[in-house]
């Protein structure tokens, strides 16, 4: 239960009594098993993944309790499950959404078009104003509703006292959907900064400024005056007090900001009503985390780190003078570390695109080191994040690895829809070339490494090339066209919306480009693979179904491949327990320190664990 600010209202949940379960039949009568319905809402896997939360499940009611003859007025229902408030609650108005009857289609769409309503904390009765694909935010003072809706591209704002609609994107002339969206759904909003009090304004984000939009009349202000975009510098608006309502008039603005090209950290800051450029405090080549201000002084503390610096606590005025305040890493002095460095390539196609390349901190130009490729989707913008040694999940532990003589390279990838895969080799293959041109690279002796969907186009990289000494795959989607209709366990969604929608980028159903699901799968040209690999397949993972590393083992194995394959009982997706994940980081580093140094190669390897010595022997003594 919770009052509004005046405490005129009062908001409860409401529930229907639950049906009771039959007494009638003793247990040992009593089938067990799940009913599946084409026309059912949800799929039955979701459904129970969601049975607990839903048998709780109570429906918003308010009630004026100060009013004479006070009647309970319902809000939610089933058929409106979602109720959004102001963030006083004393608004005349909630905003309720719903998708009911047009649920079916996210097992290929991913989301659903919902139903915004205005709903009247007094009568109860309904006002449709809104139906699309998109988040809606209900403003402070319980004025306005915002909303981005995907598929116009476009912000929406809706005064709920005389039930005008104003597209704010229009005044812009800037787009506002997520420019460098690559998969085929609709491009995502890039966020909104906040309100000010009395809702009298609201920040929306563009991929590099900020805008200030008259709610009321839909008239845009570039914030930022486009220095963002014509400098390539993504700021964003830094709360620095978490109990803060609405952004304070009569405070600067802090504007966290990243340069795109360098990807250096900064900030700039500027009063909200202000009509002048955002002035620059500091640009440095770190990042800046975690930045409160002083309850009553104009002072901060905030956490700066590098990959070479882990992230120690400053106090400073201006965050131009600081006071460092913490030492919490000074044993990192005593062992050899590394370095971080931005590098660019063009691929085949003429794609202009970049990477992270760590070296040991004792790196000699007159050696040559062996090199991991570890990539996910974009990486570089943590050019200046602190990766701590610790024991891996399922991610490449890259300090840990550099530390030890490697050189690490993390390219950034761009997809075309239909074509994952061949994406992954334009982009990760021609990175590797253009590194290979330093003679400090062994490129006899290069690897790769990825996890989730790293780890499918690490399998599909090694049947298109034999340039790689070694692959580890983690849990890697091997053939397309099983796991199209599958679950994911841990949500209990159908798999279809990630193919069609999402991040596996076929852009169509299996039925509509057969000949995709089959070109994008490595299992159907595992025959080519010469290249040692490790797959790591968890027997409860619930994103990538298990069977996938399975498919991918016994195919390889079936045709004599050098494969492993590791299951971590229990385990999902990334591993939990740190025995489990002390264990992986030991058994990869074994894995390529035998093929990209020479190094012995380690029992469990050569000739396997038994099942009947399971627990008893790990295997990771090292063949002499």
């Amino acid at each position: 239960m919770s009052f509004s600010k005046s405490g005129n209202s009062l908001f409860f949940g409401t529930a229907p009594i639950p049906k009771p379960a039959d007494t009638t039949l003793v247990d040992f009568e009593v089938a067990k098993l799940d009913i599946w319905n084409y026309k059912d809402d949800y799929l039955q896997p979701q459904q129970l993944k969601n049975l607990q939360t839903d048998l709780k499940r109570s429906y918003l009611a308010v009630i004026k309790p100060e009013e004479t003859n006070a009647k309970t007025v319902q809000l939610g229902n089933k058929a409106i499950p979602e109720i959004l408030t102001a963030e006083n609650k004393d608004a005349r108005y909630v905003l309720g959404l719903t998708d009911t009857g047009a649920r079916v289609s996210a097992q290929w769409e991913g989301s659903t078009r919902q139903q915004a309503i205005l709903i009247d904390t007094r009568s109860g009765n309904h006002r449709f104003i809104n139906a699309s694909l998109g988040r809606y935010y209900v403003s402070p003072q319980g004025n306005y509703v915002l909303w981005f809706d995907v598929k116009d591209q476009a912000w929406y704002c809706y005064t709920i006292a005389t039930g005008q609609k104003i597209n704010l994107s229009k005044a812009t002339g800037t787009k506002m959907g997520d420019e460098l969206n690559d998969v085929p759904g609709y491009a995502s909003a890039y966020g909104m900064a906040g309100w000010l009090a009395g809702d009298k304004a609201v920040f929306i984000y563009d991929r590099y400024d900020i805008w200030r939009f008259d709610p009321a009349t839909g008239d845009a202000f570039n914030f930022t005056k486009g220095i963002g975009r014509k400098n390539k510098l993504i700021m964003r608006y830094d709360q620095t007090d978490p109990e803060q309502k609405f952004i304070p008039l009569k405070e600067p603005m802090w504007l966290l900001t990243q340069n795109e090209e360098t990807k250096q950290w900064g900030y700039f800051r500027k009063f909200p009503e202000a009509n002048n450029l955002p002035e620059k405090v500091t640009m440095a080549p770190m990042s800046y985390d975690n930045l409160l201000k002083a309850k009553n002084a104009d002072a901060y503390i905030y956490t700066k780190a590098s990959y070479k610096q882990s992230p120690d606590l400053y106090f400073s005025y201006d965050l131009k003078k600081e006071i460092k305040l913490s030492n919490i890493n000074p044993q990192q002095s005593e062992y050899n570390w590394g370095t971080a460095e931005l590098v660019r390539w063009t691929t085949p196609k003429g794609y202009q695109s970049q990477g992270i390349l760590y070296k040991p901190e004792d790196f000699d130009p007159a050696k040559k080191y062996p090199m991991i490729v570890y990539f996910y989707e974009r990486l570089s913008d943590g050019l200046f994040n602190y990766i701590a040694p610790a024991p891996t999940p399922s991610r490449l532990p890259i300090s840990f690895f550099v530390s030890n003589g490697y050189l690490v390279f993390a390219p950034d990838i761009s997809y075309q829809t239909g074509h994952p895969g061949a994406s992954a080799v334009e982009f990760v293959n021609s990175g590797v070339e253009a590194l290979k041109k330093h003679t400090w690279v062994d490129a006899a002796h290069i690897g790769l490494q990825g996890q989730s969907w790293g780890g499918y186009q690490v399998a599909y990289l090694i049947t298109q090339t034999n340039m790689y000494a070694a692959a580890w795959a983690g849990a890697p989607v091997a053939n397309m066209t099983s796991a199209y209709g599958g679950i994911r366990w841990e949500s209990g969604l159908n798999r279809q919306f990630q193919y069609e929608k999402s991040q596996s980028r076929i852009g169509a159903t299996l039925w509509e480009k057969p000949e995709l699901y089959i070109e994008n799968s490595p299992l159907f040209q595992l025959p080519k693979v010469k290249t040692p690999v490790m797959i790591m397949s968890n027997d409860a993972d619930g994103a990538v179904p298990w069977y996938q590393g399975i498919e991918m083992f016994t195919a390889l194995r079936r045709l004599g491949k050098p494969v492993w394959l590791l299951q971590y009982n229990g385990e999902a997706h990334n591993l939990v327990l740190r025995q489990n994940r002390k264990d992986i980081t030991i058994r990869e580093q074994q894995f390529f320190d035998h093929f990209l140094k020479g190094a012995p190669m380690p029992v469990w390897m050569d000739k396997g664990v038994p099942a009947v010595d399971k627990g008893k022997d790990w295997g990771l003594e090292l063949e002499k």
